[in-house]
């Protein structure tokens, strides 16, 4: 199959194409601003495109004699995403999506995430459905929106969508975790008190999940991906320090999170540097989402390699 992954110069869009690497398959790696590590770019098998999402004319080469694409591209860690999520999140993928059709791609795959359906929890877990509470952040209502396009522009055609929603991926190099022990090892790490339910999921099982929605020509529709433990995020925190030798993240009250965050975008927009904390981004992550991944189990990956999170303490 000739496989397109978009945003491969990113943090799981490189990984994914790494773990690809050497498999059955041509990998079209897409990039726009970023340059592709040197690993990926050298590597045999791969074509590497230089494209403009906000172009759709830049992105034909990239979707002719395609099979499949995974969606990752987007703008992270920047001041107010208000402003341009709905353009990147949302007119971003109408732009891939008509492409893609327009040339025949034969599956589209779109990695969401589970706060897209709103607030659930281990009582009330998110069914994987088009549908739920409206989500409180703007980074969910605009996956959410970019779901629908997806949906929509594909039906009735022979492009075949589907919707990965993960929860939490956990790797050593994923940059959330690696942000959070680079805070732990300098005693920055700090959460709310409020306990708040996440759903996991490692780095191998979720790679796994995508080659089997990009290689299994009955994939369609929405799956949600996850371990067989939920937890709460401070659990999971706890845990990661004491496998990292550090001490207990601090315990804030919450609004001193939304302060922090406000500081950090307005330096950002001053000094036009990046803003690895946003409001929003405050928003979502006190969101708890926790999923039933039968369907994931069922069609995806029976057996997942860290069914709980004590079994990829070494991923961390």
């Amino acid at each position: 199959m000739n496989i397109l992954i978009t945003g491969a110069a990113g943090n799981l869009g490189g990984f994914l194409a790494r773990d690809m690497l050497g498999g059955p398959h041509r990998l079209k790696l897409m990039t726009h601003r970023t340059e592709l590590a040197p690993d990926l770019a050298a590597a045999p098998n791969t074509e590497v495109l230089r494209c403009d999402l906000d172009r759709p004319d830049t992105l034909v080469p990239a979707c002719q004699d395609t099979d499949a694409i995974v969606h990752f591209a987007g703008v992270l860690f920047a001041p107010g995403p208000e402003r341009f999520l709905p353009h990147t999140n949302v007119e971003y993928v109408r732009n891939l999506a008509r492409v893609a059709v327009a040339h025949g791609v034969r599956k589209l795959i779109l990695v969401s995430f589970p706060h897209v359906e709103g607030e659930s929890t281990v009582e009330h877990p998110a069914a994987g459905k088009p549908e739920g509470e409206p989500p409180t952040s703007v980074h969910a209502r605009t996956r959410l929106a970019a779901e629908h396009v997806i949906r929509e522009t594909c039906e009735g055609t022979d492009t075949t969508p589907v919707l990965l929603r993960p929860g939490m991926i956990y790797g050593r190099e994923v940059l959330m975790i690696a942000a959070a022990r680079w805070c732990a090892e300098h005693h920055l790490l700090a959460v709310w008190r409020k306990p708040t339910q996440i759903h996991l999921i490692s780095l191998p099982d979720f790679n796994a999940c995508v080659r089997a929605a990009v290689e299994d020509e009955a994939v369609s529709g929405i799956y949600n991906l996850g371990d067989d433990a939920p937890t709460t995020l401070q659990r999971f925190l706890d845990t990661a320090c004491r496998h990292w030798g550090c001490a207990r993240p601090w315990r804030f009250p919450r609004f001193l999170f939304f302060v922090a965050a406000w500081c950090v975008e307005t330096y950002a927009r001053i000094f036009r540097t990046k803003a690895p904390l946003t409001r929003d981004f405050i928003r979502i992550g006190m969101q708890s989402y926790v999923m039933d991944t039968s369907r994931m189990k069922a069609e995806l990956r029976a057996e997942l390699t860290h069914p709980r999170l004590e079994n990829g303490l070494d991923l961390l």
